[in-house]
């Protein structure tokens, strides 16, 4: 059989697990992907609270593949897909490229969503980004520098507040690294303030932290969190979120709570990559009610065999959207490519997933651990997520640094990347009123952007 062009979108779990799983393969692998590097999101809470450099949990995703000889790396972001001529249209900065394919993986993923409310993201930034990490990590430092300088105490109360809205794994190990980083980390470091008077608010609409983990694991990880200085607000809807605080609305009360906060985290709810509505309008693919595709069993598009969405993005019953299920689909789907590129029947049988358990941490020497119907906390729940997220980190290089920043962090008190710029607070605010294409002029010296809506496909 002649060599295939086998193109993935995304350079993810799924799809740098895709073009892994098709090494031995006779078929020619291009990997597109809007960053040049394979970012393991579950650790940029450590990122963003000065823990982990974001060199540690993003290596080169060419680095990688360097030794997988029928693999190409490409930085672009997918503008466009035609369907009908199996052409992909990508973008990178202002310069534009078509790749043709016979099978498409996408693998794009998913951003934060705000419920509606997309006016909250100025003010209260996700975490699905390593400029995310970034921006969050100069805004939760700088809000201490500038307590430090401000004189009006209210003022200098809604400095020191940090509100965290979602109490999924990456809201709780958020609030609990903000907590430890003001009792432990930054105490005696300033004369004007003590940063132990911060306060840390993590909201949430539901009536447990980490629902998915079950009432037991989610009243012990409430208890570690409140003992250790978090305010739970639980039953609560966040209604507003401006510059200067966040609003929420208790159930059954009559009166909203505001709470003056200079510093917000989102961390509430995903939606899927813009690419899955290109693909709906394309394929006449249904998609679900966070903007995740609605595959078929074996993860391919009704009527469209040649394409497969992994990972994030897809919508498969009973498949979380955690690594481990963007894994084990794209192993499931470059198993059968490479029976089909080696002329060999592709077995009817439909994805399955194995649960191989959740786990988060609270703070420094706890964490919770759930699998199947084990459950544990506290230390040796801590260790098991240390080494579990440490055997995921691509490449050696990187699973050493983590260990040596982990080892300050864990062993002490210090943290090791606290570095902050004003640029990375704001930069992001600053690209979005520029507009869309604008990268290229500015690299030439050029002004302005395009009135284009903002895409994170």
């Amino acid at each position: 059989m002649a060599t295939k062009r086998v193109v993935i979108i995304g350079s993810g779990f799924g799809g740098l697990f895709t073009a892994k799983g098709l090494r031995r393969s006779d078929v020619n692998v291009t990997l597109i992907s809007k960053t040049p590097n394979h970012l393991f999101q579950p650790l940029l809470y450590q990122v963003a609270t000065g823990i982990l450099s974001e060199g540690s949990i993003a290596p080169a995703t060419r680095d990688i593949l360097k030794r997988q000889s029928n693999a190409r790396v490409e930085t672009g972001l997918v503008t466009g897909i035609d369907t009908t001529n199996r052409i992909l249209t990508q973008r990178f900065h202002d310069e534009e490229k078509q790749t043709p394919y016979d099978r498409l993986i996408v693998a794009a993923g998913a951003g934060q969503s705000y419920f509606g409310h997309d006016e909250f993201e100025t003010f209260a930034p996700g975490m699905k980004t390593i400029d995310d990490a970034l921006e969050l990590r100069a805004r939760i430092f700088w809000a201490f520098e500038m307590a430090e300088v401000e004189p009006n105490p209210a003022e200098r109360a809604r400095l020191l507040t940090f509100v965290v809205v979602g109490a999924g794994p990456t809201g709780v190990e958020m609030a609990g690294q903000i907590r430890e980083l003001a009792s432990t980390t930054l105490v005696g470091q300033f004369r004007t303030i003590d940063p132990q008077d911060a306060r840390v608010v993590l909201i949430d609409g539901s009536h447990q932290v980490l629902g998915a983990f079950g009432p037991k694991l989610g009243a012990a990880t409430q208890r570690s969190l409140e003992r250790k200085g978090v305010e739970v607000v639980l039953n609560a809807i966040v209604t507003d979120v401006t510059a200067d605080a966040v609003t929420y609305q208790p159930q059954g009360a009559e009166q909203p709570v505001t709470v003056g906060s200079r510093c917000k985290v989102w961390a509430a709810g995903v939606r899927g990559s813009e690419l899955g509505a290109l693909l709906a309008e394309q394929t006449g693919c249904e998609l679900d009610r966070a903007g995740r595709v609605i595959v078929n069993p074996d993860l391919t598009l009704p009527k469209h065999p040649e394409i497969s969405v992994i990972g994030d993005l897809a919508f498969v019953p009973g498949v979380p959207g955690v690594a481990q299920g963007a894994i084990q689909e794209a192993k499931y789907v470059a198993h059968r490519i490479a029976l089909a590129s080696a002329g060999q029947p592709v077995p009817e049988e439909p994805f399955s997933y194995f649960d191989k358990g959740s786990m988060a941490t609270i703070s420094k020497f706890s964490a919770v651990v759930k699998i199947g119907k084990i459950e544990f906390t506290g230390f040796l729940a801590w260790v098991a997520w240390l080494f579990l997220h440490l055997l995921y980190i691509a490449g050696f290089k990187s699973r050493i640094t983590t260990l040596l920043h982990w080892f300050i962090s864990f062993l002490g008190t210090g943290r090791t990347e606290r570095v902050s710029t004003n640029q990375q607070m704001v930069g992001r605010l600053a690209l979005e009123s520029l507009g869309q294409k604008v990268t290229g002029k500015l690299l030439r010296g050029e002004k302005g952007g395009t009135s284009e809506p903002r895409t994170t496909a």
